[in-house]
């Protein structure tokens, strides 16, 4: 297939585009390049790369391909939280007019990133796909608004599917220092101490980028029946953890760390566990393999290979840090648009 990643140049794009071509398609990105420059070690090569704010977005961009893979999005919730006007123009409104330009362009598949943030604060069951959406931030609640939205779209030439993602962690060449097993590990190498802020209580899905990916994947292989304006949890449910449990493997991977839970952010009213059958069951050819211990040794190895500082992990890893210097450098402007188009 000819395939459209959105975000191709973020945390998880970086990830996504080899396992697209990996798997035999013909891939292009799109993106603002917001974070193009967020990288940790080797330099990034690109696909074919279409310079384009989300918000921008025309037919003619998507004309010719088969498959969008939609990942672009202000995907943080303290940012949500700055800025939720911005945080619903994008991930919201630009999301689904995306979607409908790509309908009219032809465009078959229509791959989304969503978030299983969606379900809140769900308690100690396991909750699937049919679940009551109890969304706590602008950035869920965006994603709970883009679901019903696309899925209105869907007829026999147009067919969504709805990624659920669990918390991502794992090595990205885009780092990203601001989800929870990323940032642990960095806090562990640059100080020797696995900083928790919370009390450590909340229940937490996880899932690897590279399984993220393998989902999109498996997901574009799939006959369009099994998928046909669906949404999966993506993960795997030994990976449902508490954070204070994260913060325990962090401390078993990096040498000479020790463990402090201040709990001065009290307790986190978002806390939920999942059930990743569905996902297993229309798409054989999907399992996560990365349990969040493999996926500590593997961050620790590569910060420590690539020689993270405090600078980059606090700064240039953090999304909303690295927005705010954007910003502040004149780059670009309070509606997140780059001052100069052909910077």
């Amino acid at each position: 297939m000819r395939v459209l990643v959105t975000g191709h140049q973020g945390y998880l794009g970086t990830v996504m585009v080899p396992a697209l071509v990996q798997a035999g398609h013909s891939v292009a990105g799109l993106d603002s390049g917001l974070f193009a420059d967020c990288v940790l070690g080797q330099p990034v090569h690109d696909p074919e790369t279409l310079a384009v704010d989300l918000r921008d977005v025309t037919v003619e961009h998507l004309t010719g391909f088969d498959a969008v893979v939609h990942l672009a999005a202000l995907s943080n919730d303290p940012l949500g939280a700055l800025a939720p006007e911005i945080t619903y123009d994008i991930n919201h409104f630009a999301s689904v007019r995306l979607a409908r330009l790509a309908k009219e362009a032809g465009v078959a598949r229509f791959l989304y990133a969503s978030t299983c943030s969606v379900y809140g604060s769900a308690g100690e069951d396991l909750v699937t796909e049919d679940a009551p959406l109890r969304p706590l931030t602008p950035y869920a609640e965006s994603k709970v608004r883009v679901e019903d939205d696309v899925a209105a779209m869907a007829d026999d030439h147009f067919s969504p599917v709805f990624l659920r993602n669990a918390t991502a962690f794992g090595f990205s060449p885009r780092l990203r220092a601001d989800i929870v097993l990323n940032n642990l590990v960095g806090h562990a190498v640059l100080s020797g101490e696995v900083l928790v802020l919370s009390d450590g209580t909340p229940w937490r899905p996880l899932v690897h980028a590279q399984d993220i990916a393998s989902a999109f994947v498996e997901s574009l292989a799939a006959p369009v029946e099994r998928i046909h304006t669906r949404a999966f949890n993506v993960g795997i449910e030994s990976n449902n953890v508490t954070v204070a449990e994260v913060a325990d493997a962090v401390v078993q991977t990096v040498p000479d760390s020790t463990l402090r839970i201040t709990g001065e952010h009290g307790a986190d009213p978002r806390s939920y566990r999942v059930d990743f059958s569905a996902i297993r069951a229309a798409l054989p050819g999907f399992e996560a393999r990365w349990s969040i211990l493999d996926g500590a040794r593997e961050l620790y190895r590569e910060y420590t290979a690539a020689g993270l500082t405090r600078d980059a992990f606090t700064g240039q890893f953090t999304r909303l840090n690295k927005l705010k210097e954007l910003q502040e450098s004149g780059r670009i402007d309070a509606a997140m648009r780059f001052v100069d188009a052909k910077v």
